[in-house]
């Protein structure tokens, strides 16, 4: 196996640990979080960070390696593209069926302030 040059080396291992970084406090968040919105705020912002900085590094070592990285571009697309629909989706259902939340009141509202029309 050949050696990669060593700027090449440092920028996939930053990728790497800043995409475990971000994966890590998703799943810490998703953990942490008291309530079903609040959990779903964690993976799908902070894991999709973090699965975009795993691919980023497997696209630079591919192109390093002389190859399109085509397979990782197509998971970072299909990934950046469904994780925001199925988190919508979700806290959609979720407002439906009227699930408990523990979050108060945005900040300059009054808690039971009619939210229907424009403040």
């Amino acid at each position: 196996m050949e050696t990669l040059p060593l700027w090449i080396e440092i920028a996939v291992a930053a990728l790497l640990v800043v995409g475990g970084l971000f994966t890590l406090v998703g799943a810490i968040g998703m953990l942490r979080f008291p309530d079903f919105l609040m959990r779903l705020h964690a993976p799908t912002k902070a894991t999709t960070l973090g699965v975009g900085g795993v691919l980023l590094a497997s696209m630079a070592l591919a192109w390093v390696q002389g190859r399109a990285g085509l397979p990782e571009l197509l998971i970072t697309l299909f990934l950046f593209v469904t994780a925001p629909v199925s988190a919508s989706l979700m806290a959609q259902a979720a407002l439906h069926l009227r699930v408990p939340s523990r979050a108060g009141p945005p900040p300059g509202r009054a808690a039971g302030a009619n939210t229907d029309g424009p403040a």
